[in-house]
């Protein structure tokens, strides 16, 4: 680690054996080189040099998770224990279930999502329900079960239970017990797949029934039980160790940068002047480019680096490796996920010649704040100047003047003198606009039409006039029984008279307000606009 890992600018190929370099920088010198020509910056160091509170929030941890807890119990342990923000795991694993988990760390939690879609290998205890006839049977029906398979979470599962479809790669039988009724076998598989109905379906097709008795994840992605797997008690020492002793050594072994995850991804290697633009979102051009590797196909997942060997975002190529080695120009990869904090390499987009002038002349006025021209802009800057507002205009001449990009001169119409005419030409129209909605609001009738000499006026409501107890109505009321007779009978509710009357009134006073609506309907209809 004592060693300087960084990559200084050059002419030539390096004549170094960089298959012992570390992480991302394994094999440096066999990567493609579009130039060699760039300027290194002072910002930024090897992953393996980061200070500890950068190394602890830039790192992974892969874990042997005991038995009994869940993964999400395991994690907010850790997340105590190293007193940081965030953590997340590689891939969910049933309490009873042993082996890799990978925990990441603050900013290592950008890896997660590709990291749960990698691939997982175990190595599962099978029990069968009766004694098999041979091995070979056992053998042929793991070899039945690969390539795409169906399959529906257990009951078990906190999953919904749809129907799915997992792929098995590879599958090997490491040991059979034909008296306990016991097997073991190592499989190979993608992400999301069930061990335990893998069993069920192993008895399903040897015909005497089966389940999973112990499962242990051996490798998952990137990281496997080999690779400095550390168990619960490592990380809670680590800690104690250097929070009473600030020893860093114990600790910097069992966190490992994120970079270790992404060793087997394609790799890009970018300049350090478009480090902090790819870190904003911006794509990677091909002036941005160093070195790429070999094999890289369109839309394929790569890792963006520096040349210390740091990740700077996981991206998708756009450009394939024989065409990023003949062209000039062009996107070489988009950002699917960016890894490492803005400015963490120094802004250097806007240092051009072009853009320095263009701030010199805002500074001093002779542009606005948005950097468009105004009266004080020299004539050469108007001539190179192109005014890129109103593309989304509907008229044909901006839209012919965008399309040809005509730059503005000084020999064009001043546009103060055609805003003048146009204010001209639309208060002419207003004002007609105007008088014309006027009469089509308030219509007027002539005072020697033959209807009515009257201005139609907005009709008030009539309150409903008053009945004295003195008037009554001048039809005859039907009487009614209290038990719901016919007509003919001679019995009379007192109670009901009065009700009733005061409903026949209300029917008439709504008939004699229908009439004289109609009638002033009639009188006042106007001409139309």
């Amino acid at each position: 680690q004592e060693e300087n890992f960084s990559i200084k600018p050059q002419k030539f190929t390096p004549r170094l054996n960089t298959s012992e370099w570390p992480l991302l920088l394994k094999n440096y010198d066999k990567l493609h080189v579009r130039t060699g020509h760039y300027t290194p910056v002072v910002q930024g160091c090897s992953p393996l040099k980061r200070d500890l509170d950068e190394y602890i929030r830039y790192g992974v941890i892969n874990l042997d998770k005991p038995a009994n807890p869940s993964s999400h119990e395991v994690v907010a342990w850790i997340r105590k224990i190293l007193e940081v923000e965030k953590t997340g795991h590689s891939g969910t694993l049933d309490p009873k279930v042993t082996g890799c988990l990978i925990v990441c760390i603050d900013r290592a939690t950008r890896l997660v999502k590709s990291q749960q879609s990698a691939g997982k290998e175990y190595v599962c205890v099978i029990r069968f329900h009766d004694a098999l006839e041979s091995v070979k049977k056992f053998s042929s029906a793991l070899e039945t079960l690969t390539g795409a398979l169906f399959q529906r979470p257990p009951l078990i599962s906190a999953v919904k239970r749809q129907l799915r479809i997992r792929s098995i790669y590879e599958s090997k039988l490491i040991e059979f017990d034909n008296n306990r009724h016991l097997g073991v076998f190592w499989v190979s598989c993608e992400a999301g797949t069930y061990i335990r109905t893998l069993c069920v379906h192993l008895g399903l097709i040897l015909g005497i029934g089966a389940h999973m008795q112990e499962l242990r994840r051996v490798r998952s992605g990137a990281m496997s039980e080999n690779d400095d797997i550390v168990t619960l008690h490592d990380v809670l020492d680590a800690k104690w160790v250097h929070k009473n002793t600030k020893d860093e050594s114990y600790i910097r072994r069992v966190i490992r940068p994120l970079e270790s995850l992404l060793v087997s991804y394609k790799r890009i290697v970018v300049k350090d002047s478009a480090v902090n633009a790819i870190c904003y979102g911006a794509k990677l051009m091909i002036p941005g480019l160093l070195r790429y590797e070999e094999g890289i196909e369109i839309n394929e997942e790569v890792v963006l680096m520096t040349t210390k060997g740091e990740a700077i975002a996981l991206g998708i190529a756009l450009m394939t490796t024989v065409v990023m080695g003949t062209v000039d120009h062009g996107v070489v990869a988009k950002i699917k996920r960016v890894i490492m904090e803005r400015d963490t390499y120094p802004k250097v987009w806007g240092l051009g010649p072009k853009a320095m002038e263009k701030k010199k002349l805002i500074s001093e006025g002779k542009l606005d704040r948005h950097g468009r021209v105004n009266d004080n802009t020299p004539t050469d800057w108007k001539k190179s100047y192109v005014d890129l507002r109103g593309i989304g205009d509907k008229n044909a001449s901006d839209t012919a003047q965008m399309e040809g990009l005509i730059p503005l001169t000084t020999e064009s119409k001043p546009t103060t003198t055609l805003i003048q005419e146009v204010v001209d030409n639309t208060s002419v129209n207003t004002e007609e606009e105007k008088s014309l909605k006027k009469a089509c609001k308030f219509p007027k009738i002539e005072e020697d039409s033959p209807e009515e000499g009257k201005i139609i006026k907005k009709e008030k409501k009539h309150k409903k006039p008053k009945v004295h107890e003195d008037e009554q109505p001048q039809f005859p009321e039907k009487p009614d029984d209290d038990d719901g007779k016919p007509e003919g009978s001679t019995k009379e509710s007192t109670k009901d008279k009065p009700k009733k009357s005061k409903e026949k009134k209300e029917k008439k006073e709504k008939k004699e307000k229908k009439e004289k609506k109609e009638k002033e309907k009639g009188k006042a209809k106007a001409p139309s606009c």
